[in-house]
């Protein structure tokens, strides 16, 4: 039977929770200090330590610390008194697991006491460390392996985690990574792309409507909140949500109730927040872009995914990694990269980052007439080059530019005219995503059509 420490000096609030652990068939051990507490830790072992923050002989600050420094692998919880959020932030940045605030919800409590559980139960089977393999974040250069022991921390907590990093970095991989790695695995991960939601239909999008809450709305319709229940809501290029959005955003997260757009009635959800964006949300707030308030509420703990330039040591297990994948999909032969072409791509500057690196494969696999794919096929241009002498990159496209290729004059050898324009489209929607930072909304606006004629020509073309 799984065993909690309790730490507060107010007797009637250690009772409650007594209580409320016996109800939930589980074993507690209780504490009014911080040397109880140690002395308990040194002679069992326990799957949740629940503190209070003020104690008679220190803060439970003290006891986070001396838990990650002896007992890393035993969840914390901190109690806060009501509206010292910062001091819940604290403790979380720190290692706690989770906070929670007085006067307590008990179904809160419950719910934090199961997740710990489950956490506490990983722990045992060694299943926490996260790896390539079980993350699909591919690398060995010092970046990547400090990338890994991030998630593995941020895994094994409750805590909001904000995710930057350039576009085509792999941050809803390393949102993925971390949903996988900890106790909410088994449950929904719902990714938004913040970015591509008009935003006349943001609220029922988040939170849902009922039957006749406006026209068209013929059905009832659950939001993301309400589809995350349990699990992981990642919210992709945050940045780009309007700043009406963000304060209803910002309620959703504070209470964990949202509201069905035509609804009287609340709904309690429990979902854990992770976020992402390639835009400074700091920057955003200093130009008053971004609620301060939400940005605290996000960026609780922030892990950077490093562009593919500077781990140049890592593409080639990459592009090795993706044409296998890719072959496999394709249901085609075997391909390897050449010598000269690993070379090639090592000297790219990669704006565009691993998800350029994917499109480049993509088309060497289908234009090269070998089974190696050469420098050649790759179709890296000069300006495509790191300055190796200066130490600077210069801007580059991971295609030849439109024009380029509209001012040929005769079709590139075993292409039809039907996959030539194929070609010349694809590279001109990538482009004007590329340039928009894959917003799709913008993207569309630049190319002169529709959000959905984008969306269209996107699953026609097959661009993820």
């Amino acid at each position: 039977m799984q065993r909690i420490l309790l730490l507060d000096d107010e007797p009637d609030i250690l009772n409650l929770f007594l209580l409320t652990v016996k109800r939930m068939g589980l074993e507690a051990t209780t504490a009014k200090t911080i040397a109880d507490a140690k002395e308990a830790l040194a002679n069992q072992s326990f799957a949740l330590c629940l503190t209070d923050m003020r104690l008679p002989d220190g803060s439970g600050m003290d006891l986070i610390k001396y838990m990650q420094k002896h007992h890393r692998r035993t969840p914390v919880v901190m109690i806060t008194a009501y509206g010292t959020m910062d001091v819940a932030i604290d403790a979380m940045k720190l290692g706690a697991f989770d906070f929670l605030s007085k006067p307590v919800e008990l179904d809160k409590l419950r719910s934090i006491i199961e997740n710990a559980i489950i956490l506490s139960e990983d722990a045992e089977s060694e299943l926490t460390d996260p790896t390539p393999a079980s993350t699909g974040i591919i690398g060995d250069s010092p970046a990547i392996k400090r990338l890994h022991k991030q998630i593995g921390k941020v895994g094994r907590s409750h805590a909001p985690v904000f995710i930057y990093g350039e576009s085509g970095t792999g941050k809803e991989l390393v949102a993925r990574a971390i949903h996988s790695l900890g106790p909410r695995r088994e449950k929904p991960f719902i990714t938004v792309n913040c970015g591509a939601i008009p935003s006349e239909l943001m609220e029922s999008e988040f939170f849902g409507h009922v039957r006749g809450a406006f026209t068209g709305a013929n059905t009832a319709k659950e939001g993301f909140f309400q589809a995350a229940n349990g699990g992981t809501l990642f919210l992709d290029e945050v940045a780009d949500l309007p700043l009406a959005m963000q304060v209803k955003l910002l309620r959703a997260i504070q209470e964990n109730v949202v509201r069905p757009v035509g609804s009287e009635t609340e709904h309690k959800v429990d979902v854990r927040i992770l976020s992402a964006s390639h835009k400074d949300l700091q920057a955003l707030v200093t130009d008053n872009q971004f609620r301060e308030d939400l940005f605290y509420r996000l960026d609780v703990i922030r892990l950077e995914v490093p562009p593919l330039r500077e781990r140049s040591e890592d593409i080639p297990a990459i592009a090795k990694h993706i044409l296998k994948r890719q072959l496999e999909e394709l249901g085609l032969a075997s391909m390897t990269l050449g010598s000269e072409a690993l070379s090639a791509l090592q000297q790219h500057t990669f704006p565009g980052n691993v998800r350029e690196l994917e499109n480049l494969l993509q088309r060497a696999i289908t234009l090269s007439e070998n089974q190696t794919i050469t420098a050649e096929d790759l179709a890296l241009t000069a300006t495509n080059k790191k300055v190796i002498d200066s130490g600077e990159a210069q801007p580059s496209m991971a295609q030849n530019t439109p024009n380029t290729v509209a001012n040929s004059h005769s079709l590139p050898a075993g292409m039809t005219l039907e996959d030539y324009l194929e070609d010349i489209e694809t590279q001109l929607i990538q482009q004007a995503l590329e340039d928009c930072r894959w917003n799709k909304t913008a993207a569309a606006e630049q190319l002169g059509m529709s959000f959905r004629s984008l969306r269209y020509r996107l699953k026609k073309l097959n661009i993820d």
